[in-house]
């Protein structure tokens, strides 16, 4: 579909109601197409008003919606104002045209319980921010339910933060096979067993150079989370070399949460879990995405169904505290039934997490490239429908949420704990609550200041190569966070 924009330039969040009422479209914006959409935004003495006029398929529409800006705003609100004004407009004239309410609504981008929790902390009520979120944005019951509880959890564990609290993420690029439906940077294993030495000498001298940064800069860290790829293909030696590192380069007194995803249950043994245990590794992740072994092959992966049930004996047998699983929804050659007993065996493994994802087809990855029998949005939903059920009998509550592009049926990934479980580090990284030091290839380093609604970012060399060549960017992206929080920290006294 072609778009041309008046007054504004909110791409992104056009791009993503246009995906979410019409997912085999994508955006353009040259040339002549039968399918279009124009969406002006104009400013008058006490309205902004936005109006989309929309033709598709032989069909044709207009969406107007309002908003007040008023003199006393800050830039921030008044481009939140405006943004919504686009986003409505466009909502009601593909509404119009297709006579579908997609499950969000009309909300669109990444944390759609931004929204809710922001209605939370002004003090309205639960009931209050619902009746927004269905009379405003359209938005369906079941996901009303999932923005306001997932913002709950996040306002108390922002009440539980200080000025200096950040969390910090260490990143292992390396995978044993690359899923079908993977875009990540990661390196596999079999591929790349010459670079992991060297990575890991590098990481090893950036954590040095970011725990001295961290304490010299007064801060202090709340939650430890390594990731990639998959940090167990580390060998037993390697892991405790590194997270020994770590643990003499940063004081962990104040991190009441340290999380190493093992992801794949071929790379988990015995000795490995001990070194976690041993050194201090409170939660691990088990990632089987699905319990189907023919799902398994179609996605790329070598291990079996009794492979993860392995993995999981072995983490309940060495005790540890919280254990998550993740699951995909919508994966090549599964189904509903499947989809469903996959949860239901999870269930009874005794995992205290479990986040179920949407399948995002996403640039770069084999899906992509070489196409696959994927299950309709509408199977998708169900999938989802049953977990939510499923899930909630069985004392699970969802903490966090988030949605991503080109997701199956514009539906979301949460993650769903038993009380007490929660991984803090996913709710402060979702909800944008504190700032993520993230160091190693291929990472995102976060700067939040909260009060003042400031982020910043900074990214890190994508590629293992890239990373070890290049100490000055290493350098540059701690100087560049020292910096922020240093005024940060000043103008809070």
């Amino acid at each position: 579909m072609k778009l041309t924009f008046y007054g504004h330039d909110q791409r992104y969040a056009v791009e993503q109601s246009l995906l979410a009422f019409f997912p085999d479209e994508r955006p353009s914006y040259d040339g002549a197409e039968e399918n279009e959409a124009v969406v002006s935004l104009h400013t008058a003495a006490r309205y902004t008003t936005a109006v989309t006029r929309m033709r598709y398929g032989g069909a044709s529409a207009r969406g107007v919606s309002r908003v007040v800006l008023t003199p006393e705003m800050d830039e921030y609100e008044a481009e939140r104002l405006r943004q919504k004004a686009v986003k409505l407009s466009f909502f009601k004239a593909a509404r119009a045209i297709t006579g579908v309410t997609p499950t969000w609504g009309a909300l669109t981008g990444i944390r759609p319980g931004k929204l809710a929790e922001r209605f939370l902390a002004q003090g309205k009520t639960p009931r209050q921010v619902d009746g927004i979120l269905k009379r405003t944005y359209f938005v369906s019951p079941q996901r009303r339910r999932l923005a306001i509880e997932t913002a709950q959890a996040g306002l108390r564990a922002k009440a539980d933060l200080h000025r200096e609290d950040i969390s910090l993420y260490v990143g292992i690029p390396f995978c044993p096979t690359r899923c079908a439906y993977c875009s990540f940077v990661s390196q596999a294993v079999e591929r790349s067993l010459g670079l992991t030495d060297d990575y890991l000498a590098v990481l090893h001298r950036e954590i040095t150079a970011a725990g001295r940064m961290v304490s010299q800069t007064g801060l202090r860290i709340r939650s430890f989370y390594m990731g990639g790829g998959t940090p167990t293909t580390l060998c037993a030696g390697q892991m405790d070399r590194l997270l020994g590192h770590i643990s003499d380069s940063f004081d962990l007194s104040g991190c009441g949460e340290i999380c190493v995803e093992a992801g794949r249950p071929d790379t988990i043994d015995r000795e490995k879990l001990a070194v976690l245990l041993r050194r201090g590794v409170n939660r691990i992740s088990v990632n089987p995405q699905s319990l189907s072994d023919a799902v398994l092959r179609a996605i790329g992966r070598r291990h079996t169904a009794e492979d993860v049930e392995r993995a999981m004996s072995l983490a309940a047998e060495m005790g540890f505290a919280h254990v998550n699983m993740d699951l995909i929804a919508g994966l090549p050659e599964d189904t509903v039934d499947g989809f469903c007993a996959t949860l239901e065996r999870c269930l009874a493994m005794g995992a205290d997490n479990i986040t179920v994802h949407t399948l995002a087809l996403k640039k770069g990855s084999r899906i992509m490239l070489e196409g696959a029998a994927l299950p309709t949005a509408q199977e998708v939903g169900q999938m989802l429908d049953f977990a939510a059920s499923a899930l909630r009998a069985s004392g699970f509550s969802p903490y966090y949420l988030y949605r991503q592009k080109y997701m199956s049926g514009s539906f979301e990934n949460v993650g769903w704990c038993i009380s007490g479980a929660e991984c803090l580090y996913n709710i402060y990284i979702m909800e944008e609550l504190h700032s993520i030091l993230s160091l190693g290839a291929g990472g995102s380093t976060k700067m939040v200041d909260p009060v003042r609604e400031r982020i910043c970012r900074v990214f890190h060399a994508k590629y293992p190569g890239e990373y070890m060549t290049r100490p000055e960017k290493i350098q540059e992206n701690l100087d560049e966070f020292r910096r922020f929080h240093e005024q940060m920290l000043r103008g809070a006294d």
